[in-house]
């Protein structure tokens, strides 16, 4: 079920993303083109204090044309681990530090057309840290209990698919001793 590149070109590079355009070999023989999003990767961090309380971003997405509600998240800077990401994205977006991290697991975000793979992680015993959000992004935190967000999930005010997902392995995960 594999398909292999036989050649492409570069039809866009940006700050953040490059995309590509790839001529594939089919597993049938047939030949396909695969416009791809070039991504280096990003992470996604589930904070819960010590009373059960997650903690989310709300910010414009232009995009998507509206404000979301998300969980703390940002891109791998080039040779940066994902766990040293997560802690400079959980201190920049949501001016805390962790003294406990737990790898939670990966997903590809959207694979039909990007190569951004991200890294979840679940992040416990929280204190103060200096918010530092980047320069173009303006966040607002707050927290609220880990079974009132799932429940923002279900009623759809929750629409970022990272965040569902994160929040759906955290309720699993934490469940019982919150």
């Amino acid at each position: 079920m594999e398909e292999r590149r036989l050649g492409g070109e570069r039809v866009f590079e940006g700050k953040l993303l490059k995309v590509r355009r790839d001529r594939v070999l089919l597993p049938d023989g047939r030949e396909a083109i695969r416009e791809v999003v070039d991504h280096p990767g990003s992470v996604g961090i589930v904070a819960v204090d010590d009373e059960g309380k997650v903690v989310l971003v709300e910010q414009f997405r232009y995009p998507a044309g509206e404000s979301l509600l998300e969980i703390p998240a940002g891109t791998l800077k080039p040779g940066e681990e994902p766990l040293e990401c997560a802690k400079r994205e959980l201190a920049e977006e949501a001016g805390l530090e962790a003294e406990e991290w737990e790898k939670a697991f990966e997903a590809y975000l959207a694979p039909g057309y990007t190569t951004e793979l991200m890294h979840f992680f679940l992040a416990r015993k929280l204190r103060p840290a200096r918010a530092r959000p980047d320069e173009d992004e303006i966040v607002k935190p707050l927290t609220v209990p880990l079974e009132e967000a799932v429940r923002w999930v279900e009623e759809g005010r929750i629409k970022d698919a990272k965040t569902i997902a994160a929040l759906l392995w955290a309720w699993r995960r934490l469940g019982e001793e919150l």
